[in-house]
């Protein structure tokens, strides 16, 4: 591992940081990268594909309503979920799926306008899920307080995922959220105290597709105990306010990850399957590798190349990248 701080790699410059990632200083001994083509989206390269497989759905707990229409996403995103509004529909639609293959699901939201997602009265339902079907269940929290946390916890909650946000211009800006910075540490401190599995992701390019708070977020999660972070990246998603905002480059996402690969070096370290797609990808996935990343969501099939080129030790797995810590 490199002797330079995270501080040091924030401050390098592009090209200063691209030579260090070239030097492979920052990538893990013995070298193996883990893949994961979960079910939330269909995936196919020459290598895997996941086009038969419905082994891990999510789902939204709110349909497609959102109260805070943010403008990256506006609701966007709870299209592509399987709708489940109320706690006997979820228990149903878990049952469905586990008939149809599935080991387990993302359950996740809209979120209220304080930007916690609406989970308490169907914490019953969960722990029902768990109890009588045994799918692994991860629960996307948005802020949370220490009560609705201990009770994902007693309804063994397997992970909760949390976007951290280090900037509260862009919580405002961006989420048309009035609340800051220090809320999301209040979140990450009642996640901890819950003692659940906790995957903070962190999210590249959110204002305006510009750094702007993702190293504060870094320390912020430094700060509590956690079991992996994700590195996920602003993507134009269209018809959305943000449509036309142009995505971090990969350097840019890279520099996150290597941020957190020199900040949390024996926290297991994944590139999301939220990142912008088009010609950028295959360099976002390479520059990931070389930042010392774990695990990569729906890889390029350059990214798989490489590595393989590279002598790493590589597998594909269903589930969610939020699990490289199994």
């Amino acid at each position: 591992m490199t002797a330079l701080s995270a501080e040091d790699i924030w401050s390098l410059s592009d090209s200063e940081l691209l030579n260090l990632l070239n030097t492979g200083i920052l990538v893990q001994e013995p070298r193996q990268v883990r893949f994961f083509t979960p079910s939330f989206m269909p995936y196919q390269t020459r290598h895997h594909s996941n086009s038969s497989d419905k082994r891990f759905p999510t789902i939204s707990i709110t349909g497609n309503s959102c109260a805070l229409n943010c403008k990256h996403c506006q609701g966007k995103v709870l299209q592509t979920m399987n709708s489940a509004t109320t706690p006997e529909e979820l228990y149903t639609l878990c049952a469905q799926l586990k008939q149809k293959g599935a080991v387990g699901c993302l359950i996740s939201g809209g979120c209220r306008p304080d930007g916690s997602v609406p989970l308490e009265r169907f914490i019953p339902a969960i722990a029902k899920v768990k109890l009588d079907l045994g799918l692994t269940v991860l629960v996307h929290t948005g802020k949370i307080g220490a009560e609705a946390a201990g009770q994902l916890k007693s309804a063994g909650v397997d992970s909760a995922l949390i976007d951290v946000i280090g900037s509260t211009q862009t919580i405002r800006q961006t989420f048309n959220l009035d609340v800051t910075d220090a809320d999301f540490e209040r979140s990450l401190e009642a996640l901890e105290g819950s003692g659940l599995n906790v995957v903070p992701h962190v999210i590249v390019g959110l204002h305006d597709g510009e750094l702007r708070g993702e190293f504060a977020a870094l320390k912020m999660i430094s700060r509590h105990k956690h079991s992996a972070v994700v590195i996920i990246a602003f993507m134009p998603i269209p018809s959305t306010l943000m449509a036309k905002t142009p995505p971090p480059k990969p350097i840019a996402i890279a520099r996150t990850a290597a941020a957190a690969r020199t900040l949390l070096p024996k926290t297991p370290l994944a590139l999301g399957c939220m990142r912008p797609k088009g010609k950028n990808r295959q360099e976002t996935d390479i520059l990931a590798l070389e930042a010392g990343v774990n695990a990569i969501a729906y890889p390029t099939e350059a990214a798989i190349e490489y590595a393989q080129n590279k002598g790493y030790k590589t597998s594909f797995s269903p589930l969610c990248c939020a699990q490289i810590f199994i």
